[in-house]
């Protein structure tokens, strides 16, 4: 790997970072009484599929409500952000739990698209627990053969 790709990959990753706590910060002030959770994070599971026409991502969160994801496009990244709150967080605290698997907390996916996507026409729906992104996907017109006529 070159330097300049080495640089243009640290500038990358330092602007998505700066993007995933201004997501973190709105969510902050979307929600100014409740507490923040402490340093649970999850990691919800995704998936990216192709059609002709366009590109999904399809991710896990059960439990989560609309307003607590963010979702951004930005130099062909797209960032989910959001976090998952433990649904009922009263009467837990002399619990003794026997086994925890559920995950809770903060979370934060990138995901490049390898396609030229039209980002404003990008549509995010979150239901029964499934949040499917769409981006429809632009016709790439480089590398495609033209033929130039010559006139004389």
């Amino acid at each position: 790997m070159s330097d300049i790709h080495r640089m243009l990959l640290s500038s990358e990753v330092r602007d998505l970072s700066v993007e995933v706590s201004q997501l973190f910060d709105e969510l902050d002030r979307a929600f100014p009484g409740r507490r923040r959770l402490t340093p649970g994070t999850c990691s919800p599971l995704l998936d990216v599929l192709e059609t002709d026409s366009t590109v999904e991502i399809v991710m896990d969160l059960p439990g989560v409500e609309p307003d607590c994801v963010r979702v951004l496009i930005k130099n062909g990244i797209v960032l989910v952000v959001g976090e998952k709150v433990p649904s009922d967080q009263a009467g837990r605290s002399d619990a003794t739990f026997h086994l925890v698997e559920r995950g809770f907390g903060r979370f934060a996916r990138a995901v490049r698209m390898s396609e030229a996507i039209d980002a404003r026409q990008a549509q995010a729906r979150l239901r029964a627990g499934e949040l499917r992104i769409t981006v429809p996907k632009i016709v790439e017109r480089r590398g495609e053969d033209i033929a130039v006529p010559v006139v004389g």
